[in-house]
């Protein structure tokens, strides 16, 4: 089974998610080619702390600092029913770019390793509260797989994979996405396209369809 999704590294709905359909596949015991796409959901943002998420929230989505506030936190509440720790209320939201060219870089070269990864780095910037733009933050997630420190100082403080997350995402403006996190599940000829944070039963069971012989070509869009 093939897996495509496009998410970002600042969007907790998009760790949720992953965490989700991690578990299900897990529990059905499928084995899974992941290969994650880069959608940034703050492009403008810089590579040190400018602003609280309730801030940012408030300008993004033109809510009220309360209503902004309130949803940030029905949404610690809710990864925490799924085992998550989610300290989204104290995040240091900065650029996520940087830890998109990452992945780009980790999958091509060792993918191998490239989901835990991204579990390290969502677990860094939500859990941790650590600055992910930061290239001794994302070096030492990666000195945590046994990578050599010097090899990802040079991707990260190069422009390596640069045009490549950007390509992608141009990529995803033209098939019109406009929400994260879209899933592309492909199984033998059959493709489902899940958009959203689906609960681990729904997945299993749309997986299952897959599987079955149920599903054509069908689309939760």
């Amino acid at each position: 089974m093939k897996i495509i999704f496009w998410s970002d590294f600042n969007c907790p709905n998009s760790y949720i998610g992953l965490v989700r359909l991690k578990k299900a596949v897990d529990e059905m015991d499928i084995e899974v080619d992941w290969q994650m796409k880069p959608f940034e959901l703050y492009p403008t943002l810089f590579t040190t702390p400018t602003s609280s998420i309730i801030t940012q929230n408030v300008l993004k989505y033109g809510l009220t600092p309360e209503k902004a506030e309130e949803n940030i936190i029905e949404t610690e509440n809710i990864a925490e029913k799924d085992g998550i720790e989610l300290n989204y209320t104290d995040i240091q939201l900065t650029s996520s770019r940087n830890a998109h060219r990452l992945v780009k870089y980790i999958q091509n070269k060792y993918p191998e390793i490239s989901l835990e990864l991204i579990f390290k780095i969502y677990e860094a910037n939500f859990t941790e509260n650590r600055i992910i733009a930061d290239t001794e933050t994302l070096i030492e997630i990666t000195s945590e797989l046994g990578l050599d420190e010097s090899e990802i100082k040079d991707v990260i403080e190069g422009d390596a994979y640069n045009f490549e997350v950007q390509i992608e995402e141009e990529d995803a403006i033209v098939m019109g996405v406009e929400a994260i996190p879209l899933y592309f599940l492909n199984i033998s000829e059959e493709q489902l396209i899940v958009p959203g944070a689906f609960e681990k039963e729904d997945f299993k069971i749309a997986i299952q369809d897959m599987i079955d012989g149920e599903i054509e070509s069908k689309s939760y869009i």
